[in-house]
């Protein structure tokens, strides 16, 4: 039996018309003046496998390949010199093969996720200027202020109070600017967060439902931990993903900034951001005689119920988990 083929030498686009036979094992390829061209054991070769239309080919040790012209007879060529179908072959027409494949793909993409994802976001973080990070925080700002805030409604008796007791607060690393608290009222309920320029917001709807300020102070220190732990910037990144993080290194924020608003409204820390910040702010609370029974019975306020979850914090769920744990170094 003899198969159609193109010999191409691996080294020029130059074709030949040749014919393929095999026998005892051994492969021959025949110019179409039925000049020998080349002589190879069958085991040597590497045969591509089927997929869709394309030509299969069939490679020598040296580079040069064979583009098959008649697919069928090469199969009926295949079976007849019991040459083995290629593994990945195999597991194209086999679905237990798609199957693993499905699954090793989707692992791929959890471990990428889980593991990858916040590993780089947070090499990145590390390796952004302090500089580029406060423009962000600053550019950030100015736009929630345009689309998102209101100004608040809180008497300023009130907001002179906190902001007394905030800048009160004795913080572990003192050095660098100091965080900048601003009340705002707007569509993220009760709330609070940090911006990497050290701006903290919180909203007059948290500030209403805490019974008293050390419970404010409490969400303060928490989210002074999300600052000193760079935990925006990391979610940002791995928002934005390889996006972010060009811009990041090149020095283009106008995407990353963009994306603030609409990613504040839907954003979550991961539980390992949330215990360091709720390890930072315990920590904080102890040092500057704040009970920590208040940030407790606030959270226990805001925590979901069976009908839907209250909104406070999307960035940072108040789950029994972190009650019970803060709970524990009481």
């Amino acid at each position: 039996m003899t198969i159609a083929a193109y010999f191409f030498d691996g080294r020029t686009s130059r074709k030949h018309s040749v014919e393929l036979s095999v026998q005892r094992g051994v492969a021959y390829v025949r110019g179409i003046d039925s000049a020998l061209m080349l002589v190879q054991p069958i085991r040597e070769l590497r045969v591509s496998s089927k997929l869709g239309g394309a030509p299969r080919k069939v490679t020598f040790p040296d580079g040069a390949f064979l583009e098959i012209r008649d697919d069928a007879a090469f199969e009926d060529l295949l079976r007849s010199t019991g040459h083995a179908k290629m593994l990945t072959e195999r597991l194209e027409q086999s679905w237990h093969g798609a199957l693993i494949a499905v699954v090793l793909v989707l692992l791929g993409l959890v471990f990428g996720y889980q593991v990858l994802l916040p590993a780089g976001a947070k090499l990145i973080a590390g390796m952004t200027p302090i500089s580029l990070e406060r423009r962000i925080g600053k550019e950030s700002f100015r736009m929630l202020d345009d689309q998102l805030f209101k100004a608040s409604s809180v008497p300023k008796e009130r907001q002179e109070a906190i902001l007394k007791r905030f800048a009160a607060l004795l913080r572990p690393h003192q050095e660098g600017d100091t965080p900048r608290l601003h009340f705002r009222s707007g569509p993220v309920g009760p709330n609070a967060f940090a911006l990497p320029s050290g701006d903290i917001v919180l909203t007059d709807e948290l500030v209403k439902l805490a019974a008293d300020d050390d419970a404010i102070v409490g969400v303060l220190a928490h989210e002074l931990g999300h600052l000193d732990q760079r935990h925006f910037m990391r979610r940002l990144i791995q928002t934005s993903v390889v996006g972010a993080g060009m811009s990041l290194l090149f020095g283009d924020v106008s995407t990353i900034v963009a994306s603030v608003p609409a990613m504040l409204l839907d954003l979550h820390y991961s539980r390992d951001a949330e215990r360091e910040a709720d390890d930072y702010a315990l920590a904080m609370m102890k040092s500057n005689g704040v009970p920590a029974a208040s940030l407790v019975r606030l959270l226990e306020s805001i925590k979901p119920k069976d009908d839907g979850p209250v909104a406070y914090l999307s960035t940072h769920p108040a789950t029994s988990e972190r009650i019970a744990r803060i709970r524990q170094v009481m």
